[in-house]
């Protein structure tokens, strides 16, 4: 199993919580953005740049995530492809998304995405709270320690 990180829009505060369970569980995990990305130095934590463009770094996570792996990402359509490969995916905010949930919240996705197109103020999604940064470490360790071989 490995980690494959939506690096561009998680937040520093995930990546650093992500680092530590890197370390931790000796998971290989690979931080995947359009832009270079500085990590710690460890065995474990890799990062590949991708070319500027829409969904190349969604692209190439999908290209390269196997049966088993985890993806973290709030991008909903990786999450659907993710999950319809195999593989499972994790919001910054905690959210697993599962095979039972993914199509609800593609749905929403896509509603909203209409509302916005025709001049609706959606509004954005609220800032990362403490409560969302424990949710995510909680719901990452429970996931790894169900599914990491150490």
């Amino acid at each position: 199993m490995k980690i494959w990180v939506d690096a561009d829009a998680c937040p520093v505060v995930i990546k650093e919580i992500l680092y530590r369970a890197a370390e931790r569980t000796g998971v290989q995990m690979t931080l995947v953005a359009n832009q270079a990305l500085s990590t710690p130095n460890s065995s474990y934590i890799r990062t590949l740049q991708v070319p500027r463009g829409f969904d190349v770094a969604d692209d190439e996570i999908v290209k390269r995530c196997q049966q088993g792996d985890l993806v973290i990402t709030s991008d909903i359509p990786l999450a659907a492809e993710i999950i319809d490969k195999g593989g499972h995916a994790l919001s910054p905010r905690g959210e697993l998304h599962t095979t039972e949930n993914i199509r609800a919240r593609l749905n929403m996705r896509d509603f909203l995405d209409t509302m916005r197109a025709s001049g609706v103020d959606t509004g954005g999604p609220p800032a990362l709270s403490q409560r969302d940064r424990q949710d995510f470490a909680n719901n990452l360790d429970r996931f790894l320690t169900k599914h990491a071989k150490t």
